[in-house]
């Protein structure tokens, strides 16, 4: 944790994107606390924090340099504490067209973060290495959310037990961010959920899609999209003896 005081034209120029409206929260097969305020949102999950950034180039900024500063204030002005997200305690990608997706390694990470957002008047997303916002958020609100959102991730958690690994074909690969993902189609689905997919040995739901381009004839090879209940894509590819899957921007190969 790193304190750094934030100039007062950046602050300035940040707060013409401050979202204003108040937090909610969503239990959902994915629990969330969110505030949304035209083309600003901030969403924390169980173990992650999705935002979009005014523009796609902010994304593609944070994600490039894998860091992203948590600034929590008070008020206005005052700076009462700083999370500074790096590769080595979390990993940073583009999710959903430019969502930028911040998972934490460590729960303990996300729990200070938490409690920063729970207590404190407004947090600034900014650039990892100078004072540049991509956006200021309003946390009234935020307090009452984080509890529901904690509630329902601990009642997840101690249901989580009852769910088996999927058997299937495993897929590595990502680039700098390593995974391992795994999926199967359900004999018996759960409701609209009738695939499970897990990623380094994270189980979610998720449901096939076999007209996933419309309209527009699919890659070669394509065989069904799995969109996961935290809103994740997952594309599958067979061509021949070659089997592979697409999340995000990379291309996770066959490894079993």
């Amino acid at each position: 944790m790193n304190f750094k005081p934030i100039s007062v034209g950046a602050l300035m120029m940040a707060m013409a994107t401050t979202a204003s409206a108040e937090w909610s929260f969503s239990s959902g097969p994915s629990p969330n606390a969110f505030i949304q305020t035209g083309n600003i949102t901030l969403e924390l999950q169980c173990d992650r924090i999705r935002f979009a950034p005014a523009g796609y180039e902010d994304s593609q900024d944070s994600v490039q340099k894998q860091g992203l500063s948590i600034r929590f204030f008070k008020d206005g002005t005052t700076e009462v504490g700083a999370f500074q997200v790096g590769a080595e305690n979390a990993a940073v990608q583009i999710v959903e067209n430019y969502l930028v997706e911040v998972s934490f390694n460590s729960q303990e990470d996300y729990g200070f973060v938490l409690d920063q957002l729970a207590a404190n008047a407004s947090v600034n997303l900014s650039m990892i290495d100078q004072d540049v916002s991509y956006g200021i958020f309003d946390l009234k609100g935020s307090g009452t959310a984080i509890r529901s959102l904690r509630s329902a991730c601990d009642s997840g958690a101690r249901q989580g037990g009852s769910y088996e690994a999927p058997e299937g074909i495993v897929y590595c690969g990502g680039g700098a961010i390593k995974r391992q993902i795994e999926y199967v189609i359900l004999d018996n689905p759960e409701g609209e959920w009738d695939a499970r997919v897990t990623v380094n040995g994270e189980s979610i739901r998720a449901m096939t899609a076999y007209s996933y381009f419309g309209n527009s004839v699919p890659p070669a090879g394509f065989v069904v999209a799995l969109l996961g209940e935290d809103r994740s894509e997952f594309l599958i590819f067979n061509e021949g003896a070659k089997n592979w899957l697409e999340y995000g921007d990379f291309r996770y190969d066959q490894c079993n």
